[in-house]
């Protein structure tokens, strides 16, 4: 009898092979690579050979996901942030600056409400469950954004740059229904929760990933002059700036995965040789590719069908609600008066603003805020509620973004994008 690990290899390897050398040919098909590891997940899952047993007794190992995803997670912020290389200012930055400060708060309180109003939950377990769908993944909506440095594009950069922030930004709101869950007098820990789950942890990361990666990059420079280092090695120095911004700033209490992203900022502006933050950039890539196939092959074997029956009207209410209406709305609230860069139209093309509101892809992220409320004392018919319906909205996701992500991108880029290329300058260096 084979052990069901060595089949497990084999299987991801023949998984691997055939993705890399088909890849040509799937890049031009309506699907994503994420439904195809969904779906060879499930066939490994209990449904089907049974090969990867996650499960013990319906049991799910929640440290297991939530270490895996976190680690997929601040690997693709710090990607985000390596790739954009627009100076830090608030009319380049507009379009990140309504995405998060309008769209999320705004998708955050309507899923709330819907969970209040609809599905019978208490306001801390709603806030918890916007909180958890709210953000956007930067793993999975890696063919909406920017493709390289040289990547200009509005709507690439934007969700981009949304997808980098927002898995850091939702976590108050995280925090903030776990809080409710576990005591419904807010008066109790309302204060502390804005002092230091707000304040504190969102200036401490912005802090810690500046002199983080500027400090790596000065001691990689000063090594450098004196014995270079061999180049196999060299793209560890990301790895290294990833782990030490996000263990130092989660060390202080503040948010790693926001941290990491101003560290992708601060590394592509610090090196005096682009081809240096390039290099990591490919690396960087690779690696999240890698972890992205894991992740949906976990996904996949966790599914049960039962559980998503139970909940499958309350998940359908949510996802009609999340991908047709609240998403779209808020970006189209979010972006009034919004006006394109370098451009002589007076407001947003209205294609790139529904391609905004559409492209609201949930995945890994949700994935990590779910396991994180389970490991901080949600449990019971709270947690089934709210994980079967997190579960259900990540799989509609990655099929119906998956199937019309290529499609409309072509689209976009033959009627929209080429019409209206900004010129930016890519030479600049904010934080000298």
């Amino acid at each position: 009898m084979v052990d069901s690990y060595i089949l497990d290899l084999l299987v991801i390897g023949l998984l691997l092979l055939i993705v890399t050398l088909g890849s040509g040919w799937i890049s031009r098909l309506p699907l994503s690579f994420a439904l195809i590891y969904l779906v060879v997940g499930i066939f490994l899952g209990p449904y089907g050979f049974g090969l990867i047993q996650l499960r013990r007794d319906d049991v799910f190992n929640a440290e297991f996901l939530e270490r895996i995803t976190e680690l997929v997670v601040i690997i693709s912020v710090f990607s985000c942030g390596l790739k954009i290389v627009r100076p830090l200012k608030l009319g380049i930055w507009d379009i990140t600056a309504r995405l998060i400060g309008f769209l999320m708060p705004i998708s955050i309180f309507a899923l709330a409400a819907v969970g209040k109003f609809f599905l019978g939950m208490n306001w801390g377990e709603a806030i918890l469950l916007g909180a958890i769908l709210a953000p956007t993944d930067p793993v999975l909506a890696s063919e909406v954004q920017l493709t390289d440095v040289n990547d200009q594009d509005e709507l690439r950069f934007g969700l981009t740059s949304e997808g980098g922030l927002n898995d850091a930004l939702a976590f108050p709101f995280v925090y903030f229904g776990i809080y409710a869950i576990k005591d419904g007098n807010w008066d109790n820990w309302l204060k502390s929760w804005l002092l230091v789950d707000v304040i504190w942890a969102i200036a401490s990361a912005i802090v810690m990933g500046i002199i983080v990666a500027k400090a790596v990059v000065w001691i990689d420079k000063k090594i450098q002059k004196r014995r270079r280092a061999d180049e196999l090695m060299e793209d560890f120095i990301a790895i290294s700036i990833i782990f030490l911004t996000y263990s130092l700033t989660e060390i202080v209490n503040g948010y790693g995965f926001l941290a990491v992203f101003v560290a992708g900022l601060v590394a592509q502006r610090s090196y005096q040789d682009p081809e240096k933050p390039l290099a990591q950039l490919g690396f960087i890539e690779k690696l999240e590719k890698l972890l992205e196939v894991g992740t949906i092959l976990i996904l996949g074997t966790i599914l049960l069908v039962q559980p998503m029956l139970n909940y499958a009207f309350q998940s359908l209410m949510v996802i009609v609600l999340l991908f047709f209406v609240i998403r779209p709305v808020g970006v189209w609230i979010s972006t009034i008066g919004k006006r394109p860069l370098d451009s002589p139209r007076r407001t947003l093309h209205s294609g790139t603003r529904w391609l905004l509101g559409w492209f609201g892809i949930r995945g890994v992220g949700s994935l990590y805020y779910l396991a994180y409320a389970f490991g901080n004392g949600v449990k019971g018919e709270p947690a089934e509620q709210i994980s079967w319906i997190t579960y259900t909205t990540i799989v509609v996701s990655v099929i119906l973004h998956g199937i019309t992500s290529t499609p409309l991108m072509k689209w976009y880029e033959k009627h929209i994008a080429s019409q209206q290329k900004p010129h930016i300058p890519a030479t600049i260096d904010e934080f000298e």
